[in-house]
């Protein structure tokens, strides 16, 4: 099974890069299933139902999330109607949707799982307790499991890594939109990536227009993000499973640029 898990994609940005370029990833890397991180596609904060379906549409299976899923309070009542759009399962129980979705294809299954860090991030659940009991929901049938850790320090990152390592199939990490050329298989068969990158502007601050970004630091003072328009890339990594024991066999960065 050839799966492409995208890095978080930014505004209107973002959603153009995987409009012009995803379709011919797909075939090119021979996908079976896309994942992407989409809780920045609109505006570069939350996500809508709008845009959501205008991704999948595009050709994305699964949308993982983290702490801005609920920037746009319309998702509030769009998540529990719509199951492969994920958020932290560490969120608390009566928060709305599922932090797991089960993917059939070909005669497979494959879950995603999405996990948000807790240091610098919200106080949430522990996610390495959290990701332990997702796994144990999981039908024995189901023998891959992607895994998105939404995160900011790397080595909450690197530990989740090493704790799933032989229990899933894939720790890929998101949220900093900066790429890690860390990218390889642990000795028990599970791909992992510190940070995946981000599908959007590069030409910018994580996303941000440099000046805007610059005087935010520069000043301290509140200010509106305006997010960029130029040197757009579609970025993540192709990871290759085994269908059988859900093993990795490979995690290989893509970055394609969009030409414009």
């Amino acid at each position: 099974m050839n799966i492409l898990f995208l890095g978080d994609i930014i505004g209107s940005s973002g959603r153009k890069a995987i409009k012009s370029l995803l379709g011919a990833a797909i075939n090119e890397f021979s996908i079976d299933m896309v994942i992407a991180n989409g809780e920045n596609a609109a505006g570069g904060f939350g996500i809508t139902k709008k845009i959501a379906e205008e991704l999948f549409d595009y050709g994305i299976d699964v949308i993982t999330s983290g702490n801005h899923i609920f920037d746009k309070r319309e998702i509030l009542d769009y998540l529990p109607l719509c199951e492969k759009i994920i958020r932290p399962a560490n969120y608390p129980e009566e928060v709305p949707g599922n932090g797991t979705y089960i993917f059939s294809i070909n005669g497979f299954q494959a879950a995603v799982i999405n996990i948000s860090g807790v240091v610098f991030m919200d106080s949430l659940n522990c996610p390495f307790r959290t990701v332990t009991r997702e796994l144990e929901k999981l039908p024995e049938s189901v023998k891959v499991k992607i895994i998105d850790f939404h995160a900011e320090v790397t080595s909450e990152k690197m530990c989740m890594g090493w704790y799933l390592d032989r229990k899933v199939s894939a720790v890929i990490g998101t949220h900093t939109h900066v790429p890690t050329a860390d990218e390889r298989v642990l000795p028990n068969g599970t791909g992992y990536i510190t940070d995946v990158w981000m599908t959007g502007p590069y030409d910018s601050v994580i996303g941000v227009k440099k000046d805007i970004a610059l005087k935010k630091f520069l000043t301290k003072m509140p200010i509106r993000f305006d997010m960029a328009k130029k040197d757009i890339r579609l970025c993540g990594v192709l990871v290759t499973i085994d269908d059988d024991t859900g093993r990795c066999h490979a995690i290989k960065r893509v970055s394609i640029p969009l030409n414009t």
